[in-house]
């Protein structure tokens, strides 16, 4: 058993054992809550054929990155349980522990002779601050398998090359690569590993095998060149990104671009050295661009280059130095250059050089080896060879981070063992500083994963970085938990960093309208729309509001041009189709409210016709059979009633509309209750259910009946005041005339600025003989609506009782 790598996979697990009850949060919401694959119903085979989020791939709006294992992972999550995040969480944090795990056993191997460097490297992988990110947040799945496969990779063709080259642990190289290339892209750096491991250790043929060097090197070539081609074809054309996700890449100036990119892997290099500022967005201008050469964070470029370059260069001229395989790996013969710098003249079976000619030989190996973890898989995202949708993300150094862990093992380890030669003492402050390092990492993660418990949370750990975007998604939050004054205040934050912000002007407009401040929501909404004329969604809620202002003229044109927006090159195809049939159907009961029913009708045929295949048919077919019925053409309203049953049989406002259409038939009055009854059996807690009921039994003379559901759909919502005026309208049919003064006087209280609410009080004072009282009710109404004409009539009425 590896007691050392147990140990590493057992602190990587109880670190984040503090992630299981976290929910989910930034972009799990779209990868796993919204992603269709990840349904039962979804054909095993459109894993293939979509992208990472659910898009198909040969749509422009897709995203363009192709993984479907790590999404395979995700629909096994959901058949397991669900939309629990509990057991999503656990299998990333159990792929962290095995990945640590293996970090020790790649130590192991690149590392052979230092177990400090082993037990450092492991650790250290284990508990780094910047691998939150990948762990806690469920996406970083992705990252996690393509580590764990490309370690599997590396181990198994190591094993190959020390194993007198037997064939199957290249077979499970080559598998190993594929699933990790199938996980993220960068998993395909697995096999650029292996040949570096070859370049660097790899045993020449032994006597009697019949598998060749040449044989291993040109299979994992070949496997490598085939896996880019496939990788390249399969992902169609180049992905599209915002302006704001790489602000970088749209730069006007060459040289801006240029020393921002290769700016950018200093910062990746200051998170892997010092993680002391994480957040789980750098776009924007979280990183601000570097546009002259006089910017000191060039210093830090120049820094990082040097230092690559100085290891590069040592570790090679190391390796061309060792390049005798007796000394080094006991086989073959001495070189010239070592029978010259040995002075050694013995026959090929023997070896008298110094006893540490191996080790002296491994560690620019190792070096060598260590820098391709670390620079191979980070290549893809750096933005140097090719532009990609972010600026920065933590969870794409998980990989490099393995050799960033190693360098710093035997770094630690040859430090060690200089002080440990000078004395006992330098050697225990060495290991102390060491385990100093690593408390203080892992009380950092430990930290860091309580910031990706919720989004709230999330959110307001990145307002010291990216302060536009980490304001408008808490204010989003806010707003859903009802927090409305925060919310507002956190989208006004955002739009005061930037302007030009489209999601949080459309939020901002959802707070304002939900306020009724309809003037100011149109503002917002408009706002929106100019900074992104594609956003459908606007469209729609911009009509609702110019609807409720009253101006319905304006609201038609507004969705007619939402319902007639192109949604192609959107990166969220599916929500911009559902929103142009939302536009339609807004347009529809626009034109039904106005009793335009034919337009109404043809607005509703226009949503049937542009209906996607993921949005939900039956609020279309429920409105066609409302509107057919307006119309009196009953037999194709109850053929549309029934199509809507038939998509989703517990849609209770087709149970209501199809019962009221039943009971305009006096013959079909039983089968007409029978489906309001079904409707209180599926939302027993509707209250429009029982307020339909109850018209469905006034207008059966049934009152006392009718009062009972009308009072019951008043309780489910005591603050809607239509429900309440009709509550207490049923209760004084049913002779319940206290009760329904009470109602009556709720009313009232719920819009006290509104005449009718008093003309109504008045009149049930009346019938109760509360004549003072219903006096001063009728003068409030006519205070409120002076000349109204029935609340005259019924004063003077009261005035003539009075005389």
């Amino acid at each position: 058993m590896d007691v050392l790598g147990f140990a590493c996979a057992l602190v990587a697990a109880a670190l984040y054992r503090n992630t299981l009850d976290a929910g989910f949060v930034y972009d799990d919401r779209r990868a796993i809550l919204t992603n269709p694959d990840l349904l039962p119903g979804t054909p095993w085979s459109r894993l293939l054929e979509d992208d990472f989020w659910g898009t198909p791939l040969k749509e422009r709006g897709s995203h363009g990155s192709y993984r479907p294992f790590c999404v395979a992972t995700f629909r096994l999550n959901y058949l397991v349980g669900g939309l629990d995040p509990w057991g999503y969480h656990l299998v990333n944090v159990a792929l962290h522990a095995a990945c640590a795990g293996l970090v020790v056993r790649a130590a192991r191997k690149v590392l052979p002779g230092r177990s400090l460097a082993h037990a450092m490297a492991g650790l250290l992988f284990a508990v780094h601050p910047v691998h939150g990110e990948a762990v806690a947040g469920i996406v970083g799945r992705a990252d996690l398998l393509a580590c764990l496969f490309t370690l599997v990779a590396f181990l198994a063709y190591a094993t190959h090359c020390d194993d007198a080259r037997t064939p199957g642990p290249l077979f499970l190289t080559l598998l190993a690569s594929a699933l990790a290339t199938l996980a993220k892209e960068t998993g395909i750096a697995s096999l650029a590993l292996c040949l570096l491991w070859e370049f660097c250790r790899g045993e020449p043929q032994r006597k009697g095998t019949r598998w060749t060097r040449r044989r291993s090197v040109g299979l994992v070539t070949g496997t490598l060149v085939l896996l880019l081609i496939v990788r390249l074809r399969v992902g169609g054309s180049p992905p599209e990104f915002a302006t704001a996700d790489n602000p970088a890449a749209r730069h006007p100036s060459r040289l801006a671009r240029g020393l921002t990119f290769l700016y950018l892997p200093a910062v990746n290099a200051r998170m892997l050295l010092c993680p002391s500022t994480l957040s789980f967005d750098w776009s924007m201008d979280a990183v601000p661009r570097i546009t002259t050469f006089k910017d000191h964070r060039n210093l830090e470029s120049a820094a990082l280059y040097a230092a690559l370059a100085g290891a590069g260069l040592w570790a090679a001229k190391g390796l061309r130095s060792a390049s005798c395989s007796m000394c080094v790996k006991k086989t073959g013969a001495h070189t010239d250059r070592c029978r010259a710098a040995n002075n050694n003249n013995a026959p090929i079976s023997d070896c008298y050089c110094p006893k540490n000619s191996t080790t002296r030989a491994s560690l620019p190996a190792s070096v060598a080896i260590s820098l391709g973890f670390l620079g191979l898989p980070f290549l893809p995202a750096c933005n140097l060879f090719f532009y990609v949708g972010f600026v920065i993300a933590e969870r794409v150094l998980y990989l490099p981070s393995v050799g960033y862990c190693l360098l710093l093992g035997v770094g630690i380890c040859k430090f060690y063992r200089i002080m440990r030669r000078k004395s006992r003492k330098w050697g225990g402050v060495t290991l102390a500083i060491s385990t100093l390092l690593l408390t203080l990492m892992a009380a950092k993660t430990l930290r860091r994963n309580l910031d990706w418990y919720d989004e709230e949370s999330l959110y307001r750990s990145a307002l010291h970085v990216n302060p536009p975007k980490a304001y408008g998604n808490l204010g989003s939050v806010l707003s859903a938990q009802g927090r409305i004054a925060e919310a507002e205040e956190a989208f006004t934050q955002a739009l005061r960093y930037r302007p030009n912000m489209a999601d949080v002007h459309y939020n901002l407009g959802i707070l304002q309208q939900g306020r009724k401040n309809y003037e100011e929501a149109i503002l917002s909404y408009q706002r929106a729309i100019h900074f992104r004329p594609s956003l459908a969604q606007a469209y729609v809620n911009l009509g609702a509001a110019l609807i409720s202002a009253g101006r319905g003229t304006e609201a038609a044109a507004i969705l007619r041009t939402g319902a007639s927006l192109d949604g192609s090159g959107l990166k969220d195809r599916r929500a911009h189709e559902a929103a142009r049939v939302q536009a339609l159907l807004q347009l529809g009961a626009l034109y039904a409210d106005q009793g335009r029913l034919q337009r109404a009708l043809a607005a509703y045929r226009e949503a049937l016709h542009a209906l996607p295949e993921h949005y939900p048919p039956q609020s279309v077919y429920n409105l066609l059979g409302e509107t057919l019925s307006r119309l009196q053409q009953y037999a194709e309203a109850e053929r549309w009633f029934q199509a809507s049953l038939a998509s989703q049989p517990d849609h209770v406002p087709a149970h209501i509309t199809y019962g009221k259409l039943l009971a305009r038939n006096t013959s079909r009055v039983l089968e007409a209750e029978r489906w309001f009854l079904r409707a209180q059996r599926l939302a027993p807690q509707d209250s429009s259910v029982y307020h339909h009921y109850g018209v469905f039994l006034s207008s059966q003379g049934r009152l006392a009946e009718a009062a009972e559901q009308h009072l019951k759909a008043a309780e489910l919502s005591p603050k809607d005041y239509e429900l309440a005026v009709a509550g207490a309208s049923a209760l004084r049919q049913a002779d319940r005339r206290n009760e329904a003064e009470s109602w009556y006087r709720h009313a009232a209280g719920l819009r006290p600025q509104e005449a009718r609410s008093h003309t109504n009080l008045g009149a049930i004072l009346h019938l109760n003989g509360k004549y003072k009282q219903a006096a001063a009710a009728y003068r409030e109404a006519l205070r409120l609506q002076p000349g109204d004409a029935t609340t005259l009539t019924n004063l003077h009425k009261l005035a003539a009782l009075l005389a």
